[in-house]
């Protein structure tokens, strides 16, 4: 199976982890670890562990299984699935982003912006990383996901409006079925509004923006 589709289904298990509930699994009694997230219980971080071997061989609604589970696991879990994030797989990378986005956890913006950029080939990852910040509360992804709309195919132009619509409550017009002239104008709309959006304080850029480690992250510019 391709990058794209690999990554296309993580975002696709990622919209389906959206409109489910997801209830944390965590102990009240929970420690906080070196990591600086709360420590899973002997038992629970070998299930982790496990869960972390298993993901990719999985496949289908195994697949989605498995990241709503890890979601479902919530803090004690982040060290494993940010560090999956790194993973050179890219399907692997794309599940680990949709339990992160899924947890609507905004504590995870800044570790995730600290970590390199997906190279410029990786472009589908890109977008779900930007998905996923988005998700989390990083309003620095819009222009990024804006971006998207241009996108050659539909289905990643519909991925992208769904995280906008989702984030902003707004559409523009934009229909990812539409013709590449009414695409477009909409687009320009999405461009302007992000722009005069993106001037307000208080969605400036996140401090740690400018910090990130290795490649960079989107500019804003």
């Amino acid at each position: 199976m391709s990058n794209h589709c690999t990554v296309l289904f993580a975002a696709l298990a990622a919209l389906v982890l959206n409109t489910a509930c997801v209830t944390s699994l965590q102990s009240p009694r929970a420690e906080m670890g070196e990591s600086g997230w709360l420590e899973p219980s002997p038992a629970l971080r070998q299930q982790i562990e496990d869960e972390a071997k298993r993901l990719p061989w999985t496949h289908g609604m195994e697949r989605i299984e498995t990241i709503h589970w890890f979601a479902s696991v919530g803090e004690p879990a982040y060290p494993t699935l940010l560090g999956m994030v790194l993973d050179p797989r890219a399907d692997v990378a794309g599940a680990a982003l949709a339990a992160l986005g899924s947890t609507r956890d905004s504590r995870l913006v800044e570790p995730l912006r600290e970590m390199p950029w997906p190279a410029a080939e990786q472009s589908d990852l890109a977008l779900e990383r930007a998905r996923t910040l988005l998700r989390l509360g990083d309003w620095q992804m819009v222009p990024h996901l804006v971006q998207g709309l241009r996108d050659d195919r539909m289905m990643t132009r519909a991925l992208c409006i769904q995280a906008l619509d989702e984030a902003t409550r707004e559409r523009f017009g934009f229909d990812p079925r539409a013709t590449a002239e009414a695409r477009e104008r909409a687009v320009v709309r999405w461009e302007a509004w992000a722009k005069d959006r993106l001037a307000d304080p208080l969605l400036a850029v996140n401090p740690v923006a400018k910090t990130v480690r290795g490649a960079s992250a989107p500019s804003d510019d």
